[in-house]
């Protein structure tokens, strides 16, 4: 329960685009679970999804790169607008804008890898 909640916790605390993220990461994993179990009845359909997947996981680290760079821009009008700024805010704004890269990434590596295990069970 306490991790559920520290996920989400993390989710709004990245922002908006972190749904969107979360989004492409769902995709992902389900167009790889239909390529798993429609693998022997339809080979065509199968690599269709995986094809599928591998866009959506790319998608998912772009966005997380974009959401990100955003971010960092959000931060960095703050500072502008707010002058002299403590460090504790300042990390904190930095945080926040590497939490969308970080899920961006980790979506990307889990679903390459389910693509990957596809792959090697063809």
């Amino acid at each position: 329960m306490f991790k559920n909640v520290l996920f989400i916790g993390l989710l709004n605390e990245g922002g908006i685009g972190m749904y969107f993220i979360l989004i492409t990461f769902i995709l992902s994993l389900f167009f790889i679970i239909m390529s798993f179990a429609k693998r022997k009845a339809n080979a065509t359909y199968s690599k269709k999804m995986i094809k599928l997947s591998a866009e959506a996981s790319i998608l998912s680290l772009v966005l997380g790169c974009l959401f990100s760079v955003v971010g960092i821009i959000q931060l960095f009008d703050m500072v502008e607008a707010l002058g002299n700024v403590e460090p504790e805010l300042f990390s904190g704004g930095l945080k926040v804008s590497l939490l969308t890269i970080t899920f961006g990434l980790f979506s990307f590596v889990v679903a390459r890898a389910g693509i990957l295990a596809y792959k090697w069970a063809s």
